[in-house]
């Protein structure tokens, strides 16, 4: 039987009563199940936090020893229980560590997504399909009319471009995609990465993903034009607008987020309309539950065959 409260938003973030936790909470909280470790996933400070070790890792360099009290990780497919509720994280695709939330109460399964994306990327985990009674899905593009481009014929387009590039990238997941794949698709581009990506580069090295050629920024090598590409967080890339001698792009699904009219870099890490029903499809849900986006158009699209309700 589907429990409709077994999660709610309260004031503190998304809580489940029956093992007496929160997902992705956003406030400090005594009992944390985190999907991945962008900031506003992972907040600093939880007494005790769930996770995946990447998410670990990337949380001691975020927040030091504010990351958490008593960190309890988990491998991927090992099932625990917080409270009486059975958890077991399963591959999400976001970025390294990302993991869905399988809950499992009196014979029903719940499954949180957190942020995830079908698209295939050698820098994490690739997303794992599973079955669940409710589906509690990210609705973040969940609109009919937003289908993201191909991610390998984006990055190609960087090879047109014959001097240097400004690359505006979140530090975490984003950057290392890139890395990873302007190494593979357009070797012959020279990689520069911000000194505050450069940590989280060697998360990914330290845990067996490589990413390929980069180096530390240094000011006289982007000073030569030899089609280098440096990769910088949103704070630098900001702080440069008026930057001369360089391209500058960023790479996010937000349309609003591109500053070319001629070069842009659609390069989403969450998943599309397209993706959102392939998820349905294979996950088999009786019910579907939305959140972190607008829902109304999953539950127009499954009036007639699922039950859809939204969180937020």
């Amino acid at each position: 039987m589907i429990i409709n409260d077994f999660i709610y938003f309260n004031q503190t973030g998304l809580y489940c009563p029956y093992g007496d936790f929160y997902l992705d909470p956003q406030q400090p909280v005594a009992n944390a199940v985190i999907s991945h470790a962008h900031g506003d996933h992972a907040v600093s400070g939880n007494t005790n936090v769930y996770c995946t070790n990447a998410t670990y890792q990337f949380m001691l360099i975020r927040y030091g020893k504010n990351a958490g009290r008593e960190f309890h990780l988990a491998e991927f497919g090992q099932s625990f229980y917080v409270g009486k509720v059975k958890v077991t994280l399963i591959p999400a695709g976001h970025m390294l560590g990302s993991a869905q939330v399988l809950m499992e109460y009196e014979a029903t399964r719940y499954l949180y997504t957190g942020d995830y994306k079908l698209q295939a990327d050698a820098s994490c985990e690739p997303y794992e399909f599973v079955k669940a009674d409710v589906l509690i899905t990210e609705s973040t593009f969940a609109e009919p009319n937003t289908v993201h481009p191909n991610h390998v014929q984006e990055v190609i387009k960087l090879g047109d471009i014959k001097m240097n590039i400004m690359l505006g990238a979140y530090g975490l997941g984003k950057s290392q995609r890139l890395i990873r794949m302007i190494n593979d698709l357009v070797p012959r581009k020279k990689i520069l990465v911000h000194h505050r990506i450069m940590p989280l580069c060697q998360v990914y090295e330290k845990l067996g993903f490589a990413l390929g050629k980069y180096e530390l920024y240094s000011r006289k090598l982007m000073k030569q034009q030899d089609e280098y590409i440096y990769i910088v967080p949103p704070f630098t890339f900001d702080s440069y607008f008026k930057a001369v001698g360089v391209k500058r792009l960023f790479a996010s699904g937000w349309k609003n987020l591109q500053v070319n009219e001629q070069d842009t870099l659609m390069i989403s890490d969450h998943a599309d309309w397209g993706d959102i029903l392939q998820v349905v499809a294979h996950t088999q849900p009786k019910q579907l539950w939305t959140l972190h986006g607008d829902g109304r158009h999953l539950a127009t699209h499954f009036s007639n065959t699922i039950f859809v309700k939204m969180l937020a």
